[in-house]
């Protein structure tokens, strides 16, 4: 699966999709679902762990322990799915500085919008990802309103401070 990390190809992922708690290897580092890492939370000490979150997703105890992630994914189950723009906003405003991945369907033409959503990694089916899509980064030259790359709005964005 192709991954675009801060708008560069990456042929190396070490995160580890687990699914199932019979499924969890002895080594490595961890992506776990929500759901099962609250079930095995004590029984990850010393791993390094990421979670992979969606929109139905109950945030308020990832909220509380933001730096324990070094990675976060937000899956896109579909295309016209929007609540992982929403909760990227939510996590990068709430601090987080970590890796923030999209995952599952994010299309070419939302790269830019997930960007200043405060995405900085994509995984793409093999099927959809085409090296064209680097190109969809700078596509979009004027922005109206601010974002997790510019708070400031439009009209301020060219007065000098």
């Amino acid at each position: 699966m192709p991954l675009l990390i801060d708008r560069q190809l990456v042929n190396d992922d070490s995160w580890q999709l687990v699914e199932e708690a019979d499924a969890l290897p002895q080594s490595g580092d961890l992506l776990l679902p929500l759901a099962l890492y609250n079930e095995l939370a004590g029984n990850l000490a010393g791993r390094r762990v990421a979670l992979r979150i969606n929109g139905d997703d109950e945030l308020s105890s990832v909220l509380e322990a933001l730096e324990r992630f070094p990675m976060i994914a937000i899956e896109f189950p579909i295309f016209r799915d929007g609540r992982g723009f929403s909760l990227a906003r939510m996590l990068r405003r709430a601090g987080y500085q970590g890796e923030l991945r999209a995952v599952g369907n994010p299309a070419r033409d939302q790269l830019g919008y997930l960007e200043r959503c405060g995405f900085n990694a994509f995984q793409f089916a093999d099927e959809a990802f085409s090296e064209e899509f680097l190109n969809a980064f700078g596509e979009i030259s004027v922005r109206y309103q601010g974002s997790s790359d510019d708070p400031r709005p439009v009209y301020l964005q060219n007065q000098q401070n």
